[in-house]
């Protein structure tokens, strides 16, 4: 009686979270650091491996819900550069596990009914061939549409993503393709990964699950400089909501209104200066 009592509190809040946020205005671009599937598998006294399937599980419903609010761009944080400290065994698996998903995307009636494109960015020459493989192939299939970008960051560092796309920049300078003058803010984000043009573009929201408040190298570029929110919350990520989706989102509008007020007393105060020059 009270799991069923539980269920309905839950989609009757879920239900008005989801009418709010439909009033207001969706971020185009939305990022998410996937953090706590070790501990929440160390919670459920299960092997490591059993926390990043459950993780994998909730990335595809974090997917689902993206498209269903509005959301244009996702990127999640699969692997980073700092991963590959860890066991051989557990990359490898987990290669393993992220490869299987993008094959499943290849063949998923979703990928193709919401025409969604599947990008990975980072150094992907440092993974396994099989998983290069996967990449390659994901990559292909949803090469050509544009209803709903997924990009996913694998061997991935913020700094390192700066560091490449200078380098392109100063191998350009070198060759004469480009002229010292003409490098800008702009030129440096169309180097950005992905590789090929199309650059990531400015995170509008970024969500960190399991406690942690920090962004920890992740889109070090993208995220500065422009009014991106900032969403942590508790859960690990195998916990995570559509709730705490629609929470995160309701924080973004809430900025995006304190800014535009902030904006609007700004003008009238400089409407008023002038009024007494």
């Amino acid at each position: 009686m009270l799991k069923f009592m539980w269920r309905t509190l839950y989609r009757a809040y879920e239900r008005l979270l989801t009418q709010e946020v439909a009033r207001g205005e969706v971020p185009r671009h939305a990022a998410v650091i996937m953090d706590g599937n070790r501990r929440y598998a160390g919670r459920m006294k299960k092997v490591t491996h059993f926390g990043h399937s459950r993780g994998a599980d909730t990335t595809e419903k974090v997917i689902d819900w993206s498209w269903e609010a509005g959301i244009e761009q996702l990127t999640i944080y699969a692997f980073s550069t700092e991963n590959f400290n860890r066991s051989e065994d557990e990359t490898e698996a987990l290669f393993d596990l992220i490869g299987l998903k993008f094959d499943e995307m290849c063949e998923d009636e979703r990928t193709h009914a919401r025409r969604m494109r599947v990008r990975v960015i980072g150094d992907v020459s440092k993974v396994s061939s099989s998983l290069q493989k996967s990449i390659e192939t994901v990559e292909s299939v949803t090469r050509d549409y544009d209803g709903f970008h997924l990009n996913v960051a694998i061997a991935y560092g913020g700094r390192q993503d700066i560091v490449q796309a200078v380098q392109e920049i100063a191998n350009k300078v070198h060759k004469g393709r480009l002229e010292l003058d003409e490098i800008t803010e702009f030129t440096i984000s169309e180097h950005l990964y992905p590789a090929g043009g199309c650059a990531v573009p400015n995170v509008d929201l970024i969500i960190r699950t399991g406690g942690d408040t920090r962004v920890s190298n992740f889109l070090s570029w993208q995220a500065n400089g422009n009014e991106c929110a900032a969403y942590f919350c508790a859960p690990f990520w195998p916990e995570f909501r559509k709730i705490d989706l629609l929470r995160s989102i309701r924080v973004y509008q809430s900025r995006m209104t304190a800014h535009h007020q902030n904006n609007i007393h700004r003008a009238a105060n400089f409407v008023s200066a002038i009024g007494k020059v």
